[in-house]
């Protein structure tokens, strides 16, 4: 075992992470704990701050405990997690509430109200997005309404993986890609806008300092060794997004690679070596300078999934669901679903969207059902790559990662829907590990991004069947009409909805 040891821990949406690694491309250890999450109200998503502290206070021991290395031997500390999470924390570092998740769609008036007040143009020129649902401005402006004590008290304002470097080495900041996402942050001049925080309700001296994904920017407190198991000292970097740091493990780092992600949310990124800005979709730092990612993400697609099967098919796995949609024809006999379950954020943006189950008949069963939601999921990331391909981006290597990966059903609907070879990586840890090595890249153990190949391995090559993508592009058809049908029926709901609370 190397010496020198690196630390990753990724706050996911269903659960937090930890892995750790040693600079010869090994991933010694690896833990995982589930996490809440609260939808008290349509549309709404929080969860708990104090709950990822405690995974990371019982995970990192496990890891240690696994791998059999000590303490003294972890070199540095990266964490990555959703963005933009909204998270406020009072001055002894205590979280004021739950967070209001990246995908909570409650702040539909106020994204209305933002985008009365500003010229939207001019907007995505200047923060390089558009005012959508996953923006934190109209989320801080909702809580300034409902829950103004809160926003009052409230002496930062920051991201998930923030908020857990906060409590390792008590230094309060904010990464980089949590600035550029919130929307609130100037891309021109790498500040925060002050038109957008007057707006938001919010000053900059609740902002944290803004950081590089590899600066080191504290180290761990007493206090956090303590609880964590680790020695005091131990330096602590800013961390990364963590659909960044899962495409940079993924090797995504060349111009034309593309990740597709089939997680709990569904995210699709793309590599470039320039500024290239679509208000249909978000634009992300790369962990390595000078680059950038184009991300397309859509707000729900394996949290469908865990739906159906937590909801219609109690003491089912997903292996024999899986087993039961291969047999039904691709189309699904004519069903399609639209996936936007707490409404939708790219390409669409559109908090108010909602689910839709179209072409039921008598004959459809369960499994129609399920390879349904399969299917629709893989239109949303369709949606992007038709995106991708009008604005003339080639796509040269595709690889796919994250929980559903593992299922051969879903990973060959998806290379049947995209038209699109997919790469599947041999037990990929994700955001954790690409975590882990920006942590290693700021404190000198690895010297060269290129480095992060020792950790990567193709397990299967996944090719896609023309005559079924053929037949699906005449049902993504159908899928786009749909919302385009039915978006004004939305707003109407949601009048109803309001009415009726």
């Amino acid at each position: 075992m190397s010496a020198a040891l690196l630390l990753g821990i990724d706050i996911g949406t269903t659960a937090t992470k930890v892995v750790l690694i040693d600079t010869g491309g090994h991933i010694l250890a690896e833990m995982q704990r589930p996490v809440n999450l609260y939808s008290p109200n349509a549309g709404w998503a929080e969860e708990q701050p104090l709950e990822w502290w405690q995974n990371v206070c019982a995970a990192i021991p496990e890891c240690l405990q696994q791998a059999r290395a000590q303490a003294g031997q972890i070199t540095g500390i990266g964490g990555s997690g959703m963005v933009p999470t909204t998270i406020l924390v009072d001055h002894q570092g205590r979280p004021i509430r739950r967070s209001v998740q990246q995908n909570d769609a409650r702040s539909h008036v106020e994204i209305e109200y933002f985008k009365s007040h500003l010229d939207e143009a001019d907007v995505i020129r200047r923060t390089g997005a558009a005012v959508t649902q996953q923006s934190i401005g109209p989320k801080l402006l909702w809580l300034s309404k409902h829950e103004p004590e809160n926003l009052q008290r409230a002496a930062w304002v920051m991201g998930s993986y923030d908020y857990i470097n906060l409590l390792l080495c008590g230094q309060p900041s904010i990464e980089q890609n949590w600035a550029l996402e919130s929307g609130l942050y100037n891309l021109e001049r790498r500040d925060w806008d002050d038109d957008l925080l007057t707006l938001a309700k919010i000053s900059c001296q609740q902002l944290p300092p803004v950081h590089r994904p590899s600066q080191v920017i504290g180290r761990l407190t007493a206090q956090a060794a303590r609880a964590t198991s680790l020695l005091e000292g131990t330096p602590v970097v800013a961390g990364s997004a963590d659909h960044v740091a899962s495409a940079f493990s993924a090797g995504v780092k060349e111009n034309g690679d593309l990740l597709v992600k089939l997680g709990g949310a569904g995210d699709i990124l793309y590599s470039l070596d320039r500024l290239e800005v679509d208000p249909r979709l978000f634009i992300d730092y790369h962990v390595i300078p000078g680059l950038y990612l184009i991300n397309g993400c859509m707000a729900s697609s394996g949290s469908i999934i865990k739906w159906f099967r937590n909801n219609l098919a109690s003491g089912m796995d997903y292996a024999a669901l899986d087993d039961e949609a291969a047999a039904i024809p691709a189309g699904s006999s004519g069903l399609i679903l639209l996936p936007y379950f707490i409404g939708e954020k790219t390409p669409i943006f559109d908090p108010l969207a909602r689910g839709i189950l179209f072409g039921l008949t008598l004959q459809h069963q369960r499994a129609h059902i399920y390879r349904a939601i399969l299917e629709g999921i893989s239109f949303g990331f369709h949606h992007h790559l038709q995106i991708l391909s009008e604005r003339g981006f080639v796509v040269n290597r595709v690889r796919v990662s994250n929980g559903g990966a593992r299922s051969k059903l879903w990973r060959q609907i998806t290379a049947d829907v995209l038209g699109l070879q997919l790469e599947e990586i041999a037990h990929h840890p994700g955001s954790s590990l690409g975590a882990a090595f920006v942590a290693g890249i700021g404190v000198g153990a690895f010297t060269d991004w290129v480095e992060i190949e020792k950790f990567i391995r193709i397990s299967a090559i996944t090719s896609p069947d023309l005559e079924r993508h053929a037949k699906y592009l005449q049902l993504f058809d159908i899928y786009c009409d749909l919302y385009e049908s039915n978006k004004h029926n939305y707003k109407r709901l949601a009048k109803i909805e309001e009415f009726t609370k």
